[in-house]
């Protein structure tokens, strides 16, 4: 890497991202082969993608876990991320977009913006990435690039603006505009290596013109100088109006959009060129604000920059059954070196950097170091979680922490020999590992081992590899609702109690309330004087209420959006113990629990089918017997589109049946929404289902 190291500014870590069957793969292999990475392009269909190199993803044609590679374009170095686009995967998308400076929006002309796209459109906003927009599949018959553009307008921002415009002949893509030069562009040879300059077709000449003029009338609402020369008809040079897309772009105030056909290998090198021309480097993103470990509220800034202290970011773990556990990290600041010793903040353990090596996809290529804004791969950390940071052993820095979505979906799983039952648990721990979305757990009322995911598919992918890659045999039990449960008002509750144990008195008395949070999980805010409770005890109130969150209450469900506050209490200067607080919290929880109007969650999807025109009234009413609620009823071409929320419970099988209620003609998406308060019919079914259960367990 020494030889080939570029300076920071001709540096792009990217991301490509869409929704599933976008063809994100698809370009990444033109991007390869087009960069000399590889002397021919291998395709999705022949199961022959280096980006998809798991065997589940050869095997359904779709991408599972995000895949890196670094390539080379003008001078210019690109690490790549190619994301997945099934919504099951999306954390995969998250934690890549959170590390990385800019993204590639996929479209498929023909579906438009899709909900996947949607989603992770709504993840880099959140952690403001600037992107720009390749309209894909250009050369299907039918395509519609200004229709693709207002779905763009109407679905996911208005602050898009067109640079390049398509130029059929005879229904074949052909050629595109590019309305910066105002000149046509085609591609010659077998693979379209070289580019061809033309002028511009009569027929294509006036609207070329009317979309140039309106590119630079958007571009000039944020450039002063571009601005002035625009409105006193002064010649604008093209490196001006570039400079100008460059700059608002890098903060997301526009979103270029370019067109192509990645499987027709039309255009990519000029899409390449957008990467360069217009996605930030490291340097143009502003510089993170990490914190104190031992003071979070004190900002510690670094820059990118090798002379800085080292600060990285874990932000993906894979094991590899070659070499072992590699940890993907995004470096901010210093220099590693292979043989380094970190600091994870975090866990406060020190690691040794064994090895440092960059990553193509599953391939490997080891180097000396790396160097601050870069991508790579270290192998052999023993103590590093998804999203730990790294850093100077003399100088420590925190990043906040990420959240993950919490898993909607659980299925039982036994091993099938009594062998399998210590492999499968360790298997399990290590799939945990790398994929924060995935949970497992012994159900205390059942005994099962229950994975839980955020789809079928997952699960799916889960026991697959459960099998394949560690040999474990498994049989599974239908898939099953992650219910939750939760409060819908305020209550407070005093648990006070003296007994004797063992010949030793043991004294607690706390005073709690309970209050519901809409966003968060869990909060712990202690309002108790010293004088009434001393401060060692109040950890121990804390995680006693953490340890009820987890138990059965109604129907053994986990409880999430709840505010626990002591705000009063007594001890006994001999009797009291941290024990005997956390069995008063305890206590005192449940009480206040069963006192604020419990209920039991569902967790809702977003639903879209997209149904021939006479399916309709079939699909409607299929999804009006699953509990719907209908969000939005629109056209797309010859098609109509339903949009609406259902029950997760309700849409088990759903793909089979909506297919044979349509004859194959059909086809949806879901995504997790939020979660929901259950009818209180179906919530009694449920709760006298499991007190069933533990009633026959208790039995047998």
């Amino acid at each position: 890497m020494a030889n080939d190291r570029k300076p920071l500014d001709k540096v792009r870590n990217i991301g490509i991202m869409a929704h599933i069957d976008a063809w994100k793969t698809t370009y990444t292999e033109r991007v390869l082969f087009y960069t000399w990475k590889k002397h021919k392009i291998w395709e999705v269909h022949d199961w022959a993608a280096e980006m998809d190199w798991m065997e589940q993803e050869k095997e359904r044609w779709i991408t599972i876990t995000s895949a890196a590679t670094t390539c080379f374009w003008w001078d210019h170095h690109i690490n790549i991320i190619d994301t997945p686009g099934h919504v099951d995967f999306t954390i995969e998308v998250e934690r890549s977009l959170r590390v990385l400076d800019g993204a590639v929006a996929l479209l498929d002309w023909s579906q438009w913006v899709e909900p996947q796209t949607e989603t992770v459109w709504r993840q880099a906003d959140k952690y403001w990435v600037p992107r720009i927009i390749f309209i894909n599949k250009m050369d299907k018959l039918g395509a519609d690039f200004y229709m693709s553009v207002e779905s763009v307008k109407s679905r996911i921002t208005d602050k898009w603006v067109p640079l390049q415009l398509p130029v059929w002949q005879a229904d074949e893509f052909k050629a595109i505009i590019d309305l910066l030069k105002m000149k046509m562009y085609t591609f010659t040879w077998e693979h379209w290596e070289d580019e061809v300059e033309n002028e511009i077709p009569a027929d294509m000449l006036e609207k070329s013109k009317i979309y140039r003029e309106a590119l630079i009338d958007k571009v000039s609402m944020f450039d002063d100088e571009l601005a002035e020369k625009f409105l006193w008809w002064e010649e604008i040079s093209i490196d001006l109006i570039k400079k100008a897309i460059r700059k608002w772009t890098i903060t997301s105030q526009l979103y270029p959009i370019f067109c192509w056909s990645a499987l027709g290998n039309k255009w990519v090198q000029l899409g390449l060129d957008a990467v360069v021309d217009y996605l930030p480097s490291p340097l143009d993103r502003w510089s993170m604000k990490w914190v104190d470990p031992d003071n979070l509220t004190k900002i510690i800034e670094r820059k990118q920059d090798d002379n800085d202290p080292v600060s990285a970011i874990a932000f993906k773990i894979m094991t590899d059954p070659f070499v072992g556990t590699l940890t993907f990290v995004r470096v901010y600041s210093g220099i590693i070196k292979s043989g380094d010793s970190l600091l994870n903040s975090v866990s406060w353990q020190k690691e040794r950097v064994w090895r440092l090596l960059l990553m193509h996809a599953n391939k490997r290529e080891e180097v000396a170091e790396i160097h601050a804004g870069h991508i790579c791969a270290f192998l052999w950390l023993k103590d590093t979680r998804t999203w730990n940071t790294l850093c100077d052993m003399k100088h420590p820095v925190l990043l906040e922490k990420m959240e993950f979505p919490e898993p909607v979906i659980q299925i039982a799983v036994e091993p099938k020999s009594k062998p399998d039952q210590e492999k499968m648990w360790m298997a399990l721990s290590k799939l945990a590992y790398e994929d924060p979305s995935f949970k497992y757990y012994s159900d205390e009322e059942s005994g099962q081992t229950i994975i839980a995911g955020m789809g079928e598919l997952h699960l799916e992918i889960i026991v697959d590899r459960l099998k394949r890659e560690h040999k474990v045999e498994v049989t599974t039990g239908k898939p099953q609702v992650a219910y939750r449960e939760t409060i819908t008002t305020w209550s407070i509750w005093e648990w006070v109690f003296k007994r004797q144990t063992w010949g030793r008195w043991q004294f607690w008395h706390v005073l709690i309330k309970l209050e519901k949070l809409q966003d968060k999980v869990y909060e712990f805010e202690s309002q108790v004087k010293w004088w009434s409770i001393p401060n060692e005890f109040i950890p121990a109130i804390d995680k006693g209420a953490k340890e009820t969150m987890a138990q059965w209450i109604l129907a053994w469900y986990q409880i999430i959006n709840i505010k626990v506050i002591p705000y009063d209490g007594s001890y006994h200067e001999v009797d009291s113990s941290e024990i005997a607080f956390k069995i008063a919290t305890y206590r005192a929880f449940k009480d206040a629990f069963m006192k604020a109007s419990p209920v039991i969650l569902e967790p809702i999807m977003d639903v879209e089918v997209v149904t021939p025109e006479e399916y309709v009234g079939t699909v409607m009413g299929d999804l009006s017997s699953r509990r719907w609620m209908i969000q939005w009823q629109s056209q797309r071409w010859n098609a109509t589109v339903v949009e609406c929320k259902v029950p997760l419970s309700e849409m088990f099988g759903y793909v089979t049946d909506l297919r044979s209620n349509t004859q194959w003609r059909a086809s949806s998406t879901m995504q997790f929404s939020n979660y929901d308060k259950v009818p209180e019919a179906i919530a009694k079914k449920i709760m006298d289902e499991r007190s069933g259960n533990i009633k026959k367990m208790d039995e047998e």
